[in-house]
């Protein structure tokens, strides 16, 4: 009997699209969607069944300041945030999207390419509603911080990765991918399916089971995760911007880690090995995947996507 084809969800991170501050412009994102879509060809080859899911940390915050530099200037209505990610699912999704179907016919593989507008259920009572810990858009400098401040009273902004300063905004918890049967009929169709980009858009349900969007950004890597679940997907790829994960990261100690156990995982990420805005949430999604039915995860770097499986590249995290 034929082995079953495994599925598999990978997470591509927003920031895979953006390689520094000289490569913002939607040109410069196509070109790395293109690379990233190379990379992800040589997956399909492979004989897998493939979901994809995208970040847009740093895409829903220009979006945003568009919009509000727009209606600042009297030329133009306000968009919202919860807009913004669903702006983001189209166009990031559009630019997988094509690059995919390119890299597809190129190479002879049968098989078409679909990017899904995906809800996400959240809780109207989460506390990052309160504390919000997202981080969205560009760096600014400390000589900005007190301006921005002055003129943007309700913002919050954090130091991150020694870069500079950020805007953070809520970030609730995933609990129900709104439109996974669909995915999953694409997907038994033969289709490859982009979906819930941006960790989806988050929305909340009234007692009748009515939905309405909030302003929120949903991390990624934790929606990627419970949609893996409810696809029963075997295996879930987060792709960032190293190859591996690393004990005490760019520190003289800095020790790599090719396998580890949810329990060594869970150790780790209590002893603050992994940092909230970029390996933290990649671990804890990968926790959550296993623990609740996952039989592997995988965190690499899009280079090393077809050699994850094939010959064990990357940090695999198993039960």
């Amino acid at each position: 009997m034929a082995e079953k084809i495994k599925r598999v969800v990978i997470a591509v991170g927003g920031n895979a699209l953006i390689k520094d501050d000289d490569h913002l412009e939607i040109h410069d994102q196509l070109r790395s969607a293109q690379e990233t879509a190379a990379y992800i060809a040589d997956f399909i080859a492979l004989g897998y069944e493939v979901v994809l899911t995208h970040g847009n940390g740093p895409q829903v915050g220009f979006i945003l300041r568009r919009s509000e530099l727009a209606f600042e200037a009297g030329e133009l209505h306000f968009v919202p945030l919860k807009n913004c990610v669903a702006d983001t699912q189209g166009a990031i999704g559009y630019q997988l999207q094509e690059s995919l179907h390119n890299v597809f016919r190129a190479r002879g593989i049968a098989k078409n390419v679909v990017t899904l507008v995906t809800m996400v259920e959240v809780d109207a009572a989460d506390p990052s509603f309160e504390n919000p810990t997202k981080p969205i858009g560009v760096f600014y400098s400390e000589e900005k911080i007190a301006v921005l401040k002055e003129k943007h009273p309700d913002w919050q902004l954090v130091f991150q990765d020694g870069k500079g300063y950020r805007r953070v905004v809520p970030s609730p918890t995933p609990k129900r991918v709104v439109e996974v049967e669909a995915v999953r009929s694409l997907l038994d169709a033969g289709l490859c399916v982009i979906a819930s980009g941006g960790g989806g858009i988050p929305v909340v349900a009234d007692q009748q089971g009515l939905l309405s969007g909030v302003n929120a950004v949903i991390d990624k890597d934790l929606s990627s995760a419970l949609l893996a679940n409810e696809l029963s997907a075997d295996i879930l790829i987060i792709l960032t911007a190293v190859d591996n994960v690393y004990l005490d990261f760019n520190k003289p100690t800095q020790k790599i880690i090719d396998v580890m156990t949810v329990r060594e995982a869970e150790h780790y990420l209590d002893q603050g090995h992994f940092a909230n805005g970029s390996m933290g949430p990649k671990v804890q999604a990968a926790i959550n995947f296993l623990r609740r039915g996952g039989k592997r995860a995988v965190i690499t770097s899009a280079e090393k996507l077809a050699s994850a499986l094939a010959d064990n590249s990357g940090t695999h995290i198993l039960l």
